[in-house]
């Protein structure tokens, strides 16, 4: 709600002390799965200022670590409905072309310099910005890059300026930078980077390059996660066939672009229907009609339906506790390190996929989330607190919002506590152990070899 002030007139002509009114905040969430909705949230247009409850601490503790873990911006979509005219998205950087960001110019000026970098492998040869008139399959867009710029400065108006993370003289060890390897995900850490840390010294740069979406790095070896990764994927087939309003609706847009319905579904519309929503850019049209918004209401129901039965299922929570076990096992041994004193990777930046957010969010407990939007962050911040400086806290974010008492190994503890964090060795101790106690086993290893009983 918002407290807009009202000044009624006394009848004696005199001002009366000023009383608030009560308005309701006419961005409500409605009750019901409403796609149209849901699909605004995702595209996450840069509009208004967002509110964001990070650095938000008692005033005796102090920050001394923050990791972030990034979905790359907007995106071109990565499939095309077959026989339609690909959407019309510019992808060169226009800065008076809306979105904009005050900082756009400077960054493309910037990334021009940027061959002092150290990048690893084929990260090199990868554009630092978008640049094509007419966006490529899977390329950032201008939004995208908006979305992470202004990701970038919120962080550091909290961060860099309220908490003093880094100093103005922070070298290249206080940095942790990793992306996977594709364009988008490079230049979304990029614009972040930049109004995180605006005009950086490109030779104090180090981008590493990770090649699995789940940043498994050496531990990717898991049988059982792909096992359960097949059981997830047959769960999201049955649900499908059960569905005829979603069966029809194939039919109908396969008619309307003159191909067999099974060619249509493979070609994944919803993943291009979204980018001509998001881009408020018409739906394709033939010679034998339109597709409509009924139609794309339709599959992005059908989308939400499946996401709330994938919750409930367990599947996925399961193929979601192997698949992040590494990424998570790095950022506890890293907070552990930082607690300890050690001044090395104080901010880390993971560049990632939609299929690196939602498994850690459904790992960490956090069930209410929503599915990453373009753009989405969720952040793990390290706070000492200052009367016990033994003692370590962390806080999880999602998009701003704190979640960390919605996470499994924390709820608990928000009955018992005064304290607004979770303990760190809360955290360290369901990352090395609680993690598989759902398998029966007691490490990694185990786990991923355990068949279930």
């Amino acid at each position: 709600v918002h407290l807009i002030p009202v000044n009624p007139i006394r009848e004696d002509g005199l001002n009366p002390k000023s009383r608030k009114r009560i308005m309701p905040d006419l961005l409500t969430e409605p009750p019901a799965i409403d796609p149209v909705y849901e699909a605004h949230v995702y595209c996450n247009i840069p509009t208004v200022a967002e509110r964001s409850m990070e650095g938000h601490a008692p005033h005796y503790f102090k920050l001394v670590s923050v990791q972030v873990l990034i979905r790359h911006g907007d995106r071109y979509p990565l499939y095309a409905i077959p026989k339609t005219k690909r959407p019309d998205i510019d992808c060169m950087l226009l800065p008076s072309r809306k979105p904009s960001h005050p900082q756009l110019e400077a960054f493309i000026k910037h990334m021009s310099k940027g061959s002092a970098a150290q990048m690893d492998g084929s990260l090199s040869s990868l554009p630092r910005y978008p640049g094509h008139s007419l966006c490529e399959m899977g390329e950032l867009t201008q939004t995208g890059v908006v979305q992470h710029l202004r990701n970038g400065q919120l962080l550091r108006e909290i961060y860099i300026n309220k908490h003093k993370l880094l100093l103005s003289d922070w070298t290249a060890k206080q940095l942790y930078l990793e992306t996977t390897g594709k364009s988008r995900t490079l230049q979304s850490a990029l614009a972040l980077l930049y109004t995180f840390l605006p005009d950086f010294d490109w030779k104090k740069i180090n981008m590493r390059h990770q090649w699995s979406t789940i940043f498994c790095s050496g531990s990717c070896d898991c049988p059982m996660r792909n096992h359960y990764l097949e059981e997830e994927q047959r769960r999201q087939y049955s649900l499908r066939v059960k569905n005829n309003d979603l069966e029809k609706i194939y039919v109908d847009m396969a008619k309307i672009v003159g191909i067999p319905t099974r060619q249509l579904r493979a070609s994944n519309p919803i993943d291009s229907l979204l980018c001509y929503f998001c881009h408020n850019v018409s739906f394709p049209c033939t010679k034998t009609g339109c597709i409509d918004m009924e139609h794309f209401k339709v599959i992005k129901r059908h989308q939400l339906e499946d996401e709330r039965e994938r919750q409930e299922k367990k599947l996925y929570f399961l193929y979601a506790l192997l698949a992040t076990h590494p990424l998570l096992n790095q950022t506890v041994n890293r907070l552990q390190r930082i607690a300890e004193g050690k001044k090395e990777e104080v901010f880390v930046l993971y560049s990632a996929h939609d299929v690196t957010l939602s498994p850690v969010l459904s790992a960490l407990g956090i069930t209410e989330a929503r599915f990453p939007r373009f753009a989405a962050r969720l952040v793990f911040e390290l706070w000492q607190d200052g009367k016990r400086p033994k003692e370590h806290f962390i806080r999880i974010l999602y998009n701003g919002a704190d979640v960390t008492f919605q996470t499994s190994f924390c709820k608990d503890y928000y009955k018992r506590s005064s304290k607004p964090m979770c303990p760190l060795e809360k955290f360290v101790s369901f990352v090395k152990r609680d993690m598989f106690l759902v398998f029966n086993s007691t490490s990694y290893y185990d786990a991923c070899r355990r068949r279930p009983l």
